[in-house]
């Protein structure tokens, strides 16, 4: 691991424990067990707090998207962040830092820096000409590397700024990653290494497994933009701040309209090319999935031209998507409530763009608001039930209404409102699937244990289809990791758990792993069509029992015992004890 400190501008290299890279691997767990070292309670936008920008022993080597994680305790939040980016940056990454793993990054610099990286070491650069420049401008600045920087959102302290590369087409999105970045006054982390080489008998075996995967040709076909057209037809797209779920103009800001307006794909002689590359009047974008959800029919607009604009918006200044449209439809809402003094209507791009800018800049009073995310803003000004939340995070591409399980999977995901975690929803939308509370739980964990281990390997979670036979042992056997399936198996669950003691020690506990209350009430198109908050108790207690926790969501001693982490938690984590009292437990989301 290079650990750098931004205060001191010491930077020295280390070994990571070899226990820790057998229980954790790298990426996702080795990230989350040295988040785990930090104090009890750091603040997220303090210099104690710890950013680090990890890899996995496959990145640069599968097929697929390339991937790093940035892993911090979330300012939207306060939970555990790990947030995942692709594009070039992983891969030269990789090939910058030599035998480390990651970077490790605490402290705050007194001036903007930036950290190179080049042939396995780390140098702190003044910055200042950058600092106030956008996500594109300042990759541009660096022709001859990879680039993971902020945008002014980041600078202004917008807790969901992201940290982009590739001009602002890749982000590592949501919860903050980036606000952490610019409290440390770290403009960019710059790669010069070229991307690793080998492999060779293996990626050319499961790339051609992965083209030929049923989620290689969608993404082949349609990348993740057919996401809108798939939620609309399952009855499952939030639209117009969660008020229903289906959008009459899904035709055009689906995937079809995308196919007419792009100019081309972003790995064109690529056997799976990315994503559709789009032309606005600032330059070019990569619209990913949650753009048109998020900024079309959850804004009520259907122009894919003008979801993509705002897309690009969001992009160069770097800032999330998903937050940033729930921002402003929860504005939209509260608005026709009379909450806030603003006339704001759905279907108008130019309000939006508008707002989002004031946000990004916290220039006016409800772009302060909202720039601390929709919890915040409704804590200031009421409308707590306007937008869903978990955690402090807004949901984002799928509506549970039309998905129950779905429900579950947001309500537990270790980072707030996540669809990532677990999409039970792409069969339960769409198939009467009969599952009892039980099944639906152990469908819920099972899917989070396996998208662990995919985020520490790190693998794309794409690839889960081709690697879920030995869940990647193949690929780990020829880094030199000699675990069986089985032993994955529990490494993710492993993992799980870790961060689960994470979360539970900054505050968090059942009455954190909630139904929000918008999704109790039903639709304008279906008023009856509320989930039931009882019933919802009900599979949680399911949830908690197939994990090994208690009623209060406390991992117990036996599973500590059987994961070989009993002696892990410190005097500041809660674990099961016996009684099942759980309380109401303060969660500490500000800094």
């Amino acid at each position: 691991m290079l650990r750098v400190d931004l205060s001191t501008g010491r930077v020295e290299s280390e070994r990571i424990p070899e226990a820790w890279l057998e229980r954790y691997i790298g990426g996702k767990g080795i990230g989350a067990r040295y988040l785990y070292e930090m104090a009890h309670g750091i603040p997220p936008k303090s210099p104690e707090n710890v950013l680090l920008f990890m890899l996995g022993p496959l990145t640069g080597y599968t097929p697929g998207e390339q991937r790093y994680a940035a892993i911090t305790k979330s300012p939207l939040t306060g939970a555990f962040l790990d947030s995942y980016s692709g594009g070039s940056f992983p891969g030269r990454l990789a090939g910058s830092l030599g035998t480390h793993l990651g970077i490790h990054v605490t402290g705050a610099a007194e001036e903007p820096v930036v950290l190179s990286i080049d042939d396995g070491e780390a140098t702190i650069e003044p910055a200042a000409e950058l600092w106030g420049i956008d996500a594109e401008t300042t990759c541009e600045r660096f022709p001859d590397a990879a680039v993971a920087c902020i945008g002014p959102a980041g600078e202004h302290g917008v807790q969901y700024a992201t940290i982009a590369s590739d001009s602002g087409d890749h982000h590592a999105g949501r919860g903050g990653a980036g606000t952490v970045m610019g409290s440390k006054n770290l403009k960019a982390v710059v790669a010069y290494g070229s991307s690793p080489d080998g492999f060779a008998d293996l990626r050319e075996r499961y790339g051609e497994r992965f083209a030929e995967s049923g989620a290689g040709r969608w993404l082949t076909a349609s990348d993740t933009l057919e996401t809108v057209d798939f939620a609309d037809e399952a009855g499952v797209l939030p639209t117009r701040g969660w008020q229903e779920r289906s959008f009459e103009g899904t035709d055009g800001i689906g995937i079809e309209s995308a196919r007419e307006t792009a100019s081309g794909r972003e790995r064109e002689d690529d056997p799976v090319p990315g994503g559709f590359r789009v032309e606005d009047d600032a330059g070019e974008s990569v619209p990913r999935g949650a753009t048109p959800i998020a900024l079309g029919a959850g804004l009520g607009i259907d122009d894919f031209d003008a979801v993509a604009a705002l897309g690009a918006v969001c992009d160069r200044l770097a800032m999330d998507v998903i937050t940033a449209g729930n921002a402003v439809a929860w504005a939209v809402r509260a608005s026709d409530r009379g909450l806030i003094d603003r006339d704001l209507s759905f279907g108008d791009e130019a309000v939006a763009r508008g707002l989002i800018e004031e946000i990004a800049s916290r220039s006016t009073p409800l772009g302060d608001a909202l720039a601390d995310g929709v919890s915040r803003a409704a804590e200031r000004f009421g409308g707590d039930d306007l937008i869903p939340t978990v955690k402090g995070m807004e949901l984002s591409s799928y509506d549970p209404r039309g998905a129950e399980t779905m429900a579950l999977a947001y309500a537990t995901s270790d980072r707030g409102g996540c669809h990532r975690r677990a999409r039970p929803v792409e069969i339960e939308a769409i198939t009467d699937t009969g599952w009892s509370p039980e099944r639906q739980a152990a469908v819920v964990a099972d899917e989070q244990d396996r998208r662990a281990i995919l985020w520490s390997l790190i693998a794309d979670d794409f690839l889960e289809e081709v690697l879920r036979g030995d869940a990647g042992a193949e690929w780990l056997a020829a880094a030199g990791y000699e675990l069986s399936s089985e032993q994955l198996a529990e490494t993710g669950e492993r993992i799980w758990t870790l961060v689960r003691l994470f979360n539970l020690r900054e505050g968090f506990g059942r009455d954190d792993d909630e139904l929000p209350a918008t999704l109790a009430a039903g639709t304008d198109g279906d008023p009856e069509g509320g989930l039931d908050p009882a019933a919802f108790q009900t599979l949680l207690n399911h949830y908690y029992e197939y994990r090994g926790w208690d009623r209060c969501g406390r991992p117990t001693t036996a599973l500590l015992g059987r994961l070989d982490i009993e002696s892990l938690p410190d005097r500041e984590t809660p674990v099961a004890d016996g009684t099942d009292t759980c309380g109401s437990q303060e969660t500490q989301t500000h800094d």
